[in-house]
């Protein structure tokens, strides 16, 4: 039986789906079943529960406000973090981490690989790379996955926002020198079956193929969606945010391929797929 943590949001809400359909026994928990920050309560959870694997994919992951939520952030994402991955130690379950493109600096216009130095700007940033060295730490089965731009048809993301301000507006200023890859979590949670299954353990990569900026993501979400709003690219500088963003959110897929797992589906794919299922919910 596998456990996944933040059944409510955007990734954790797919992983059970895809669990469920293959047939594989799995729970989904989120704070109203299990408040992760609490280590008692989370150690006997999971002793009561005697997971095989525990995928955790509950978050803080409101990046701005981290900046100033800094105690509620650290206390879910290394905390909480800290207590799954001592609970799977003691029962010796496998876990598998999600992180983010937010742990490395943001520089230059390579594409980064798992190893690269670190270097988080913001709290955020810093909190998902203290949960990662806490797994790391306490969980000798673990997996973690490195994602960014997530979106999923279970929570708020980009695409719902541009659609929701298309609707009252024609123009819009999109920042045009964050480069990276949007994320389906309907093409992530068959290799985060795939992975936990496999006992491939590591550190990953995995986002949807090809790069872009926000602006080129919101022209192809307009264009695709049928609306005609005009897209003004404008630098992260005239977009002022509490959180420092990584202009440089490029990351490698080699550990995927090194690993034999197959790479997801364009983010050009995936969208459309996205749109569709928004559709279907829709009806």
């Amino acid at each position: 039986m596998i456990i996944v943590t933040g059944v409510k949001g955007q990734l954790g809400y797919d992983v059970v789906r895809e669990l469920d359909r293959r047939g594989i026994a799995c729970k989904g928990i989120d704070i109203d079943n299990l408040d992760i920050t609490d280590r008692e309560a989370v150690i006997e959870f999971i002793r009561r529960e005697n997971p095989q694997a525990v995928i955790h994919c509950a978050a803080y992951t409101a990046v701005d406000k981290a900046e100033e939520d800094i105690e509620k952030c650290t206390a879910v994402n290394v905390g909480g973090t800290e207590n799954l991955a001592l609970a799977c130690n003691e029962i010796g379950a496998e876990m598998m981490y999600f992180s983010t493109d937010y742990v490395f600096p943001g520089n230059g216009s390579a594409e980064y690989e798992t190893g690269d130095e670190k270097g988080p700007e913001g709290v955020y940033g810093r909190t998902k790379l203290e949960g990662e060295y806490k797994v790391i730490e306490n969980v000798p089965k673990h997996y973690i996955i490195r994602i960014s731009w997530v979106f999923g048809i279970n929570g708020n993301n980009f695409i719902k926002t541009m659609l929701r301000l298309s609707e009252t507006r024609n123009e819009l200023n999109v920042v045009c020198d964050q480069i990276g890859s949007p994320t389906y979590t309907a093409d992530l949670a068959p290799l985060v079956c795939d992975m936990v299954l496999s006992g491939k353990y590591g550190i990953y990569h995995a986002t949807n193929e090809n790069f872009c900026s926000w602006a080129d993501f919101a022209k192809a979400i307009f264009e695709k969606a049928g609306k005609a709003v005009k897209v003004n690219p404008i630098p992260s500088s005239e977009y002022p945010a509490k959180a420092k963003r990584p202009l440089n959110s490029r990351l490698s897929k080699r550990s995927l391929d090194e690993a034999g797992f197959k790479r997801l589906p364009t983010w050009e794919s995936a969208l459309e797929r996205y749109l569709d299922e928004l559709k279907s919910a829709r009806k």
